[in-house]
């Protein structure tokens, strides 16, 4: 093997749960181990990172990653980690998130390259659409026990005292599908490990026991811790919601961002579990960090590799650019680069206010922009402080008698209005 896979999670910090001798069987065989992801929105958030980032290390270490879409699972709803039964999907938004979720983990395994151990992507609908009730229940069913499922903590959770919600039967089944979900890529791919977040434990499991039980095999299972806040508050949320992969829905921008407002105490677990930087080269970053944590080097480190790893160096580049427009210097040019969803993101909680495009393309006389819109309180505070050199049309220094113009116009849309260093206004122009 070209490393120890399970020695690298362990100091990394991401190892939870591991069946007895699977280390010692993945240092001794090349071997096919599989991660399953629910479709249950057309983009994966941050929280799937930790999977497809071990799915990564599996493959750098010569094993051959098979990551499997929930093409049949997602319509059935995984109880692990639930306080409630999720809403079931409807088998045309299914074949949308499938897709969607596809596509964004092409971009971090290798399934086309020249390597000899190509990821696999599978959709366990494809097998789950040929099976009958009736045989799911003869020939998966009578193999474990009702004894058995209720002894999974997602299932005891949901059957407890504290439990308002109780679970459906169509919850209660989710096992057996994933524990079969094993078992079919065991004996048609000879596919010998499962691996998951620690909620998934159970799950797992139920997939090892029904492969002694149904196929008289040995197969292994380990699990990722799940990742938790030194501040107690979630992982990958933010006031706005999840943070999501798909650059359509959190920008490059807010990605890097909400890496570099990790807390200090965060930041040296991420850099660990979140890149791919070596222990030596970790270990002196987080030295050179705690000499000088006013600096933030391991938050930028961390927003490098991940932004650069999840949407590209370009991206990268022009998120820390939409950085220095609020932090650093920039231009108007800078400003005008940016597409509008991020220039929205950067000026996010910006005082705003609408002017018509006619009124723009007659000419708007920056006294005006600025008094009449409210964000200054009158015409002689805004002359005022064109005389102290305090007025900022797209981050350059206007006088008295500057005209806002369609020219000035970003994205064709809005006009960057600034008093001293600090305070920002919003001009959008509407029809």
């Amino acid at each position: 093997m070209k490393m120890n896979f399970v020695e690298e999670l362990k100091w990394r910090g991401m190892l939870h749960d591991i069946m007895p001798d699977t280390e010692e069987y993945l240092l001794n065989n090349k071997t096919r181990g599989y991660i399953g992801f629910d479709p249950t929105a057309d983009s994966l958030h941050i929280g799937s990172l930790v999977p497809i980032i071990i799915l990564m290390h599996f493959q750098k270490a010569g094993h051959y990653p098979i990551a499997l879409v929930g093409g049949a699972t997602g319509m059935v709803g995984d109880p692990s980690g639930k306080s409630d039964e999720r809403n079931l999907l409807d088998e045309a938004t299914l074949a949308k998130n499938v897709a969607g979720v596809q596509g964004q983990l092409a971009r971090f395994l290798d399934f086309e390259g020249t390597i000899e151990n190509k990821a696999e992507l599978v959709n366990n609908y494809d097998w789950m659409k040929e099976i009958s009730l009736i045989e799911f229940v003869r020939d998966v069913g009578k193999h474990i026990t009702v004894n058995y499922m209720m002894a999974k903590d997602s299932v005891k959770k949901r059957f407890s005292p504290d439990s308002e919600a109780g679970m459906s039967f169509t919850e209660f089944t989710y096992q057996l599908f994933q524990g079969y979900d094993f078992y079919h890529l065991y004996k048609e791919k000879n596919c010998m490990l499962q691996m998951g977040g620690s909620d998934q434990w159970g799950n797992i499991t139920t997939g090892t026991e029904l492969i002694r039980r149904k196929a008289q095999g040995k197969a292994y299972a380990l699990t990722c811790k799940l990742i938790t806040k030194a501040d107690g508050t979630k992982f990958g949320k933010t006031a706005g919601g999840n943070v999501w992969l798909d650059a359509n829905r959190t920008s490059p921008y807010k990605y890097y961002q909400y890496w570099l407002n990790s807390s200090d105490e965060d930041a040296e677990n991420y850099i660990k579990i979140f890149t791919f930087l070596d222990r030596e080269t970790i270990e002196a970053l987080i030295e050179e960090h705690r000499q000088a944590p006013h600096l933030r080097i391991l938050q930028k480190k961390i927003g490098e590799e991940v932004t650069v790893m999840t949407h590209g160096r370009e991206a990268y580049e022009n998120a820390i650019k939409a950085s220095n427009i609020l932090f650093g210097k920039s231009t108007t040019s800078d400003l005008k680069n940016l597409d509008e969803q991020t220039f929205l993101d950067v000026f996010e909680g910006v005082q705003q206010a609408e002017v018509s495009r006619a009124v723009v393309e007659n000419g708007l006389d920056i006294v005006a922009a600025f008094a009449e819109n409210g964000f200054l309180k009158s015409n002689g505070e805004v002359r005022r402080a064109l005389k102290e050199n305090s007025i900022s049309v797209n981050k350059e220094k206007v006088k008295d008698g500057y005209v806002i113009t369609p020219s000035d116009l970003i994205t064709d849309k809005f006009v960057l209005l600034q008093r001293g260093k600090k305070t920002y206004f919003l001009l959008k122009v509407v029809e």
